[in-house]
């Protein structure tokens, strides 16, 4: 799978970015994930994503973890026609002012938490949702197995 890293905070270092994206490709695998499918992670601040929580889900605050599919299917929208196309999941966008903020209120390390909002964005894209309680059981218990089975336990 391939993954673009954006870091908008000049912030996240190398080795941080280089466990996500053995953490994302250990979760792609584990769910079937194909090896063409394409991705990308934006590192941004605070305030960068409490921009795009207002703009795309009206609600004019920090967040955590936003994920765009671009694989879902929406009412109007033509189906693309090819073959042999990549399939780009869609963005996931990463708050690591929150990251930080919730490490420490979770008394977690800062890697778990980035780990963990990884893999919630990237199951997000895949389809899992935390609407209601069956689906949210399904949903933390999936993202709890992965990071368990990586190692990145709280």
């Amino acid at each position: 799978m391939q993954i673009d890293f954006q870091d908008n905070t000049e912030s996240v270092t190398e080795d941080m970015i280089d466990l996500l994206h053995r953490l994302l490709l250990f979760a792609a695998e584990s769910e079937d994930v194909p090896d063409e499918a394409e991705l990308s992670v934006s590192f941004v601040n605070n305030d960068e994503i409490q921009v795009i929580n207002r703009d795309y889900r009206d609600k004019d605050q920090p967040t955590d973890v936003i994920s765009f599919a671009l694989q879902e299917d929406s009412d109007g929208e033509l189906e693309i026609v090819g073959q042999n196309l990549p399939v780009v999941l869609g963005d996931i966008i990463i708050s690591v002012d929150r990251a930080k903020e919730q490490a420490k209120e979770y008394n977690h390390s800062f890697e778990r938490e980035m780990g963990f909002l990884a893999v919630h964005g990237l199951l997000h894209l895949l389809g899992y949702d935390h609407m209601n309680p069956e689906d949210e059981k399904v949903m933390f218990q999936r993202q709890d197995d992965i990071l368990g089975a990586f190692h990145l336990e709280r």
